[in-house]
């Protein structure tokens, strides 16, 4: 968290971040992920370990939550720590920030690929270029298995 506090929008670098989910603590399940950020005013910064111990997430200004289409605003951003940190910034070619269901939580997309994407288990998830962030792939594969993920707000 605090690597990524230089690429946060400016009103929330000096606000303390607390733990909303966790899957160690709570469990593997897109679900609960959802009803741990349910606030309306919540932000949400997703960080994912995969099973080849390859960091990378995802920031959004609006609360993860589920939705018949995509929903956001261009403060939304990709990012891996594979093997540095690199922020992926909105492009302006689309608005396919953040779209949610029970089965599968999108980050980014176009052209039928997703910046990122989660299953509703938790358990799997993958990462191609697309358009709304022209973003490298996050981890070393398009298709992971996910370890550990987190989901932080402010407090």
């Amino acid at each position: 968290v605090p690597q990524l506090g230089p690429h946060l929008p400016p009103r929330l670098t000096q606000q303390p971040w607390h733990l909303l989910y966790s899957t160690g603590q709570d469990g593997f399940s897109l679900r609960t992920l959802y009803r741990s950020g349910a606030r309306p005013d919540s932000l949400a910064l997703l960080l994912i370990r995969d099973t080849e111990a390859q960091a990378f997430g995802a920031f959004s200004a609006i609360a993860i939550r589920t939705s018949s289409g995509f929903y956001g605003t261009g403060e939304t951003f990709l990012f891996t720590f594979c093997p540095e940190l690199k922020v992926f910034r909105w492009t302006g070619r689309n608005d396919f920030f953040v779209k949610g269901d029970v089965n599968l939580l999108m980050v980014g997309g176009g052209s039928g690929r997703f910046g990122l994407w989660l299953d509703g288990d938790l358990h799997h998830g993958g990462s191609q270029p697309c358009e709304t962030f022209d973003n490298e792939t996050l981890s070393h594969r398009e298709e992971f298995c996910i370890q550990d993920l987190e989901m932080w707000g402010l407090a």
